[in-house]
């Protein structure tokens, strides 16, 4: 479970919120005047979150590559080498 703690309460007991999160892998949200504003976790699970949201992003990227053929590609390949030749 995911315990709420206010910025005040963190500056008051950080080295113990520490070892909780290391030991324990308790989580917490961070809020200021009850507004979240950051989440201490566990560095395995960040990790694990950071590979998750890699793999979905690769997966959405795949999936919305569009397929050109190679008389399409040459095109586009030439229009974006004359764009760079009229900028400079």
């Amino acid at each position: 479970m995911v315990k709420r703690i206010s910025t005040l309460d963190v500056r008051g007991s950080l080295g113990d919120l520490l070892n909780r999160v290391a030991l324990r892998h308790d989580e917490y949200i961070i809020e200021r005047k009850g507004k979240p504003l950051a989440v201490m976790v566990p560095v395995e699970k960040w990790e694990q979150m950071k590979e998750v949201a890699k793999l979905q992003l690769t997966q959405a990227t795949a999936a919305k590559r569009p397929t050109v053929n190679q008389r399409e590609a040459d095109r586009l390949a030439d229009e974006a080498k004359h764009a760079t030749r009229k900028r400079r």
